[in-house]
């Protein structure tokens, strides 16, 4: 098999929803291989999750794919992240001929995957598969085991349910990093500098799960340096009477324009549930208590 030098990478397998310490043994594996071989090291993932497909349910997820991309880089430095875009025809796709495409197109000359990973039509693909494959083609191969915290085993299916839970310490533990949420800031009511503590307004994107409702100390991500905050997630109930979710959040020590820019929050705990206020100003009251709260943690966090 003749592949362009300048394309040849070790691939890492998967979905990868919340880069979690499971994945971290696959891409940290892939990395090493890619160093020992002078090549690149590679995700190939898919845009949507394959179960909207194929089974018809909505899969909530941990991340988008644009956080999934950044998480993937900012914390195991992977050369190329390669999104596969998820249709009826890949739903089709025999196992082993999105095999010869990964080879083919995309320069595989080596890959790394969970001892779980399925692919193919009807998930006929699996690690043993693979492996064969790669046998037959004198391509590398590496099947990494279950990652278990407290004897359970890192999956995002667990990390869900501690998001909906609102429990972003544990979430973090198995995730190796804190719970993200990345988006362009835009325009909210204002309400928040009417109350002497304006916010930048954040939306989670489509199918993206939305954890606990309620209060968070956070950490903003800017270029200017890293800056913490406090952070609403839910449906204002003392000043909205709609049931849309906003993420609004106040910056302790910044003071500029954020509107139109690109930021990532980091979800460090959750403070307390959302309620409704009897007033304005009883509200603006606990904001400026909430701010302190989220300081005092935020000071004591690595």
């Amino acid at each position: 098999m003749s592949v362009d030098t300048e394309k040849k990478s070790v691939f890492a397998l998967g979905f990868f929803d919340g880069v979690h310490l499971g994945h971290a043994a696959l891409l940290q594996r892939t990395v090493r291989v890619a160093e020992t071989l002078g090549v690149q090291s590679a995700v190939m993932t898919f845009d949507t999750h394959p179960d909207t497909l194929v089974r018809g349910e909505a899969v909530q997820l941990i991340n988008s794919a644009p956080d999934r991309a950044w998480l993937i880089r900012k914390y195991f430095g992977i050369d190329r992240v390669e999104f596969f875009r998820f249709t009826e025809e890949t739903m089709r796709m025999t196992w082993d001929t999105f095999l010869d495409a990964m080879c083919a197109e995309l320069g595989a000359v080596h890959f790394v995957v969970g001892y779980d990973f399925r692919f193919g039509y009807r998930g006929e693909g699996n690690a043993e598969r693979l492996r064969a494959y790669c046998a037959q083609h004198d391509i590398g191969c590496d099947i990494v085991d279950r990652v278990c915290v407290d004897g359970i085993t890192v999956s995002s299916t667990y990390i869900r349910s501690l998001l909906l839970e609102g429990d972003m310490g544990r979430a973090a533990r198995f995730m190796g990093h804190p719970h993200i949420l990345s988006d362009i800031v835009h325009h909210g009511h204002r309400l928040g500098r009417r109350l002497g503590a304006p916010t930048v307004n954040m939306q989670f994107a489509p199918g993206v799960l939305v954890p606990r409702h309620g209060v968070y100390a956070a950490r903003a991500l800017l270029r200017e340096g890293t800056f913490s905050a406090v952070t609403n997630i839910g449906i204002r109930p003392t000043v909205s009477d709609g049931d849309a979710v906003t993420v609004e959040s106040h910056l302790l020590d910044f003071d500029g324009n954020l509107y139109g820019r690109m930021i990532t929050l980091e979800l460090i705990e959750h403070l307390r549930d959302e309620i409704r206020f009897s007033s304005v100003e009883e509200l603006s009251a606990q904001i400026a208590a909430d701010g302190e709260r989220a300081r005092q943690i935020l000071e004591g966090h690595p």
